[in-house]
């Protein structure tokens, strides 16, 4: 899946006034326009469009709003070009103001000016203004532009606003603030950004469409960004979970509320599966027994056809659906068949499931949908075998998911294999024991919750501050991957990373190498796409040299070859060895260091190129070439996730005995409230899972997200109801206890793996030891002497740390150390536990 920041283009050549430096890709941010479109050809004469009266209210809104704070009011000089060009530049082109153009048939919407960027030869050109001095760092703003394009007989052209800023170390950064498509109206363009830092210049400027066609802007506004309230929950009333809302799916009153899509034939047949599919048995709860008639459709001359029913009035907003049916297709496909379940949602098709068909069985296709903006249609089908080949469904349903009842199951799951028991015993004068007030309290959860970050991150303290204070594992968002380190031959920039990891390392973090290769073409730098083959084989080796002698046992873990199930360039270029090469070649040079494969659309039933069987199967397939894969990274940009959806890919892919790890969790809703949920459907279908070891999300911070309203905490630092949700999730999972000790001399309890500290407080002595406790089967005893230490030596705080593995006791001796100044011990992998010598 792309990453943070892979929205926008290298700029390989700097124009003039950038300056030159190492350059620092920054992710997309912002929004597309608005409205649909109207083609110039129909209008006879020039008239104010709807979507050019909706652009003129909005932004004379936003042109117009003042408050108390000064800080509010529009940054840009001579925003309507009242003052002519004074303040404006061309960036690499000419400039002109105008009154009107085409034979007067383009005029301004607001003001009586606008300027035209022309004489462009390079999709980087166009108009630009300084805004240095006047953007603050830390502080979030808003960009509204009213804009279009001209000339060269082009109906439609990507036009974007983007920031260009210089750092005091020479360091160049491109902000893609907010692009659109424009297609010869006047469009809203309208986007955010935010500066970590103090830049020592900045300037604010439009690109994007081909060389020969000019830029329009009538308006251009930055001002700080309002704080607006977030999105009310939902209320959603009279919900009936696990409910079917499909009419007649059982067939029993023939083809009642069914049509078909497209001219082609349907008619009833017997002889379908008698029972749900597993996962919708797991989802509901019960078996159920359906009725075995299906849904045959035949005469099918496009994929598209096949059988349909409106739904629209039984879908409510803001709930989870589960979509579940059992299909098959006919004989004479040569080839598999992708049979697919979509829901039609106005002029929107979302993806309900999709599963690949290969022989005349019946198979279960599963997935997922939830609806936030009220439709005026919403239909369901089912499409998908190529012209000619039959298509049955049989007991096609969707429900909504009852979440809340999944948790409490996974509540239970998790006490199983996230805790252990611990037995303390306590030797010593045994009168102390009566009086003797006990506190433990776990200081942090041994397992693995990290988040990506960026190199732009880290110069911005609040952002630091969350990142060290809840995660304790880290992955570079781009910083690692080839077309940096290496954006031109023999050109290497290592100094982000190296930045990067000297904070990882100053607060005890641990981090994921992300990533070796990247096998989707576009990620891949020019110059290696225009290299020959046997060229291509030296540059292979000499990245995997370069990058793992650079960092030998830096890293704990690397993406070798990522997202290899849907990219296939080194396999075209090179040969089918080439993947597992780099898995041994990388082993050689890094052998401490777990090496990972890396999908998405593993866990939610999307996408048959990386369905876990197709998944499993390519695991196996390297692993039969040599390849030393020790874990398993399924990326989990998910939307309205279901937990047994979710499940049911974990334990799949848990057949394969492999760690799995979440590497790019994600989820994306408007609504705060929304987003939360699905967030803790994710980290609790994770964390009670027995095959996953750790949890990365694609970060947190609002406008540094690959992924719009999928942000914890807003760009100026507030958390929002997703993220009190995360923290929430992270309180729960550790253990604290208020005793006394019993008239065995032990306290028993049952605890998540972590560190702890225990407080003993007797009438003579006071005394602070602290302990791990790690993954183990039979209870952790944990011994401890309260005799031969005065109440005044104890009063000093002093602390026995007690690392304790399920193979044995260790116990170091540390004394006079202040437990606020604890730095805990804390496994963070298989392989760490194995490995840790004590």
């Amino acid at each position: 899946m792309e990453n943070c920041g892979k929205r926008e283009g290298v700029r390989r050549t700097p124009t003039e006034g950038e300056g030159k430096g190492v350059m620092d890709k920054v992710e997309m941010v912002g929004e597309e326009g608005e409205g649909g479109r109207e083609g110039a050809s129909k209008q006879k004469k020039r008239k104010v469009g709807r979507r050019e009266e909706e652009a003129r209210r909005a932004t004379n809104e936003t042109t117009t709003r003042r408050t108390h704070d000064d800080g509010d009011e529009n940054i840009i000089i001579n925003p309507q070009f009242d003052n002519g060009l004074n303040n404006w530049s061309g960036r690499g082109c000419n400039i002109s103001i105008h009154y009107s153009i085409g034979d007067g048939k383009i005029l301004p919407i607001q003001g009586k000016f606008f300027a035209s960027a022309t004489d462009r030869a390079q999709s980087y050109n166009g108009i630009q203004q300084e805004l240095t001095g006047r953007v603050k760092p830390k502080l979030a703003y808003d960009v509204t532009a009213l804009v279009r394009i001209f000339g060269n007989n082009v109906t439609s052209a990507d036009l974007q606003a983007t920031l260009w800023v210089q750092l005091p170390d020479q360091r160049q950064q491109y902000i893609a603030i907010a692009k659109l498509v424009s297609d010869k109206e006047w469009m809203k363009l309208k986007g955010k950004f935010l500066l970590n830092s103090v830049p020592s210049r900045v300037v604010i400027f439009l690109e994007g469409p081909p060389s020969g066609i000019d830029i329009l802007l009538n308006v251009l506004v930055v001002n700080h960004a309002a704080k607006l309230p977030p999105s009310p929950p939902p209320v959603v009333k009279n919900v009936a979970f696990g409910v079917n809302i499909v009419k007649n799916s059982d067939l029993n009153d023939s083809l009642y509320g069914w049509f078909s899509l497209g001219p082609c034939s349907m008619s009833v047949a017997t002889g379908s599966p008698l029972l749900l599919p597993p996962i919708a048995r797991e989802s509901l709860g019960h078996d159920e027994l359906l009725s075995g008639y299906y849904i045959h459709v035949y005469n099918r001359t496009d994929t598209w056809m096949g059988p349909a029913q409106m739904i629209t009035d039984r879908l409510k907003l803001f709930v989870t659906y589960q979509v579940s049916a059992w299909v098959r297709v006919g004989i004479g496909a040569t080839i598999p068949q992708l049979v697919n379940v979509a829901i039609g949602v106005d002029n929107q098709w979302v993806n309900g499931g999709q599963v690949e068909i290969a022989n005349e069985k019946w198979y279960e296709i599963v997935g997922s949908f939830r609806i936030e903006k009220q439709p005026s249609n919403v239909m369901v089908y089912v499409q998908g075998p190529s012209s000619g080949v039959d298509l049955m469904v049989a007991g096609l349903q969707i429900f909504p998911v009852n979440r809340r009842a999944r948790f409490k199951y996974l509540q239970v799951q998790t006490d199983k294999i996230r805790k252990r028991d611990v037995i303390l015993k306590f030797s010593g004068n045994s009168s102390d024991f009566a009086s003797a007030l006990l506190k433990i309290v776990q200081t942090q959860n041994s397992f693995p919750i990290g988040s990506c970050i960026s190199r732009s991150n880290i110069e911005n303290e609040d952002f630091v501050d969350f990142f060290v204070r809840n995660f304790n594992w880290a992955t570079f968002a781009n910083e690692l991957n080839w077309d940096w380190t290496e954006p031109e031959q023999g050109i290497f920039n290592y100094k982000d990373a190296d930045k990067m990891l000297e904070l990882c390392e100053r607060h005890n973090i641990d981090v994921r190498g992300h990533s070796i290769f990247w096998e989707v073409e576009y990620t891949i730098p020019l110059w290696v796409r225009l290299l020959n083959k046997n060229d291509l084989m030296i540059a292979i080796q000499n990245r995997l040299t370069g990058l793992l002698l650079q960092y030998k046992g830096k890293f704990k873990h690397y993406d070798v070859n990522n997202e290899m199930l849907h990219g296939s360039f080194f396999l075209n270029r090179v040969g089918k060895d080439i993947r597992s090469y780099m898995f041994k070649m990388a082993h050689q040079l890094d052998p401490s260091a777990f090496l990972f494969v890396n999908e998405y659309h593993v866990e939610d039933g999307r996408d048959t190129r990386s369905a876990p069987e197709k998944y499993m199967e390519h695991i196996l397939d390297l692993q039969d070439q040599g390849a030393p894969i020790e874990g398993i990274g399924v990326q989990g940009h998910v939307d309205s996730p279901v937990g047994p959806v979710v499940a049911s890919a974990l334990d799949k892919l848990g057949i394969l005995g492999l760690p799995i790890w979440f590497t790019e969790l994600d989820v994306s809703s408007i609504n705060e409230y929304v987003r939360a949920d699905d967030l803790e459907v994710m980290l609790r279908e994770a964390f009670a899972h027995p095959a996953v070891d750790g949890i990365m999300l694609w970060g947190f911070w609002e406008l540094y997200m690959w992924r719009d309203n999928a942000h914890l905490v807003n760009a100026e630092g507030d958390v929002n109801e997703a993220g009190k949700r995360f923290l929430q999730l992270k309180k729960e999972w550790l253990s604290h206890f208020h005793s006394q000790i019993n008239d065995h001399g032990e306290f028993r309890f049952r605890g998540f793996h972590g560190t702890y500290i225990v407080e003993i407080d007797t009438h003579s002595k006071k005394i602070s030891k602290a302990f791990l406790v790690d993954k183990g089967s039979s209870p952790l005893v944990v011994n401890i002497d309260l005799s031969g230490v005065d109440r005044a030596r104890g009063a000093k705080e002093h602390r026995d740390i007690l690392r304790i593995t399920t193979a044995d006791l260790h116990l170091v001796w540390c004394s006079e150390v202040r437990v606020s100044g604890f730095e805990p011990f804390v496994p963070r992998t298989r392989r760490s536990l194995r490995a840790e010598t004590l």
